[in-house]
């Protein structure tokens, strides 16, 4: 079979096919589809103008008042000195946060060293753009509330210490020393954990333990005002020093945030407690140990003390607390607690670690003494959950 195809010819004799491709117009459709779709994300996009004239589309993510990040196509994340914008201009709501407290939740417009944000309740807030203290995003923002309501599982940081020494030869010795940190913050409410352990070994010695302290605790704080919150708190000590077998001691009181900032936080802690500790007479035994037939005390007792943490720089931070429990029934009778550390963060999650304790008690067994002076130093590793 033949099949025949009409063909005309122009003016000009050349031969004019009729067209038989099929995709022409949906390329013209595509190219033009394309540029609405670039002309409508311009139109609807975040825009920061700089004051050196350029201008920058994407979507504003964060900002602390000292740079802003902006999310764009082709770039990414890219990080704005605050400083140097002229112009901000956002359709999507962003959580604006001011220095004096107060928070707006709009899309936001900045001009003239003014930012206003448009919300749907208040009308438009104004403020001053140098009056800004945080802008986030929505998802910023779910993430930063989540944040401050982390399960128990999660939101904890805190740090492990370990120190050693070994010597021979003249003598031998052994002394290791651990210790682990950990806090779980919320907006309201705080959970504080703590154990340390310090073993001292001599081999040359009767009895070989010269030194075996350990010491552990847990403390939930309420938060019923900004400055004012609640706390209960067990601690536990084993101290052969002193010939301490066990001291439980378990407390609650009121606390007080004399200053709270990033860089120093300074509490005051008053409260009551019970305590009961059991003494050994000190006489070794053959195992190494203390006979332990003998001195307990319970008493109820107050709780007073001093917390202090302060950054110096970004890689130092300096821990102190004071603590005193006069027993109510002799106040004669009275225990202390000073201590003070500092960690230097040598990387991310290293750092070198120093703890000076003075462990005081005022009505110790016989052949112990009143003061337990100890000094440590050695590796601290960081983490966060």
């Amino acid at each position: 079979m033949l099949l025949k195809f009409q063909q005309r010819t122009c003016s000009f004799g050349r031969v004019v096919r009729p067209c038989q491709c099929k995709t022409r117009f949906p390329r013209n459709k595509a190219i033009f589809l394309t540029a609405l779709l670039a002309l409508t994300s311009a139109l609807y996009a975040d825009q920061v103008t700089l004051k050196n004239g350029d201008r920058l589309t994407g979507t504003v993510v964060k900002s602390d008042g000292k740079t802003l990040v902006l999310h764009t196509d082709a770039a990414g994340d890219v990080t704005i000195q605050f400083a140097a914008i002229q112009e901000i201009k956002t359709d999507e709501e962003l959580h604006v946060s001011l220095k004096n407290g107060k928070t707006a939740v709009g899309p936001v417009t900045t001009s003239d060293g003014k930012i206003e944000v448009a919300t749907k309740t208040s009308g438009t807030v104004e403020a001053a753009k140098d009056d800004v203290a945080l802008i986030r995003n929505d998802a910023e923002q779910a993430a930063y509330d989540k944040s401050l309501h982390p399960g128990l599982k999660h939101g904890w940081t805190g740090g492990a210490d370990v120190g050693f020494s070994v010597a021979r030869g003249n003598s031998e010795t052994e002394n290791l020393a651990l210790a682990l940190n950990a806090v779980h913050p919320t907006l309201n409410d705080k959970i504080t954990l703590y154990l340390s352990s310090i073993d001292t070994q001599n081999n040359l010695a009767t009895p070989s333990t010269v030194a075996n302290l350990i010491q552990g605790g847990l403390r939930y704080d309420r938060n019923l005002r900004p400055k004012v919150f609640v706390y209960g708190a067990a601690d536990f000590m084993s101290n052969a020093l002193q010939f301490l077998d066990l001291r439980s001691v378990y407390g609650a009181g009121f606390g007080y945030h004399a200053i709270k900032s990033d860089a120093t936080m300074l509490d005051f802690l008053g409260g009551i407690n019970y305590t009961h500790e059991t003494y050994s007479n000190g006489a070794p035994l053959t195992t190494g140990g203390f006979a332990s037939y003998g001195k307990t005390n319970k008493f109820v007792a107050l709780t007073l003390g001093e917390e202090l943490n302060k950054k110096f720089g970004k890689s130092t931070v300096l821990t102190q607390n004071l603590y005193f429990f006069p027993d109510l029934q002799d106040t004669s009778q009275y225990r202390s607690t000073f201590n003070l550390g500092t960690v230097t963060k040598i990387s991310k999650w290293f750092g070198w670690q120093n703890q000076f304790s003075d462990i005081y008690v005022s009505n110790p067994p016989i052949g112990a003494k009143k003061n337990d002076l100890i000094l440590t130093t050695g590796l601290n590793i960081a983490f966060t959950h």
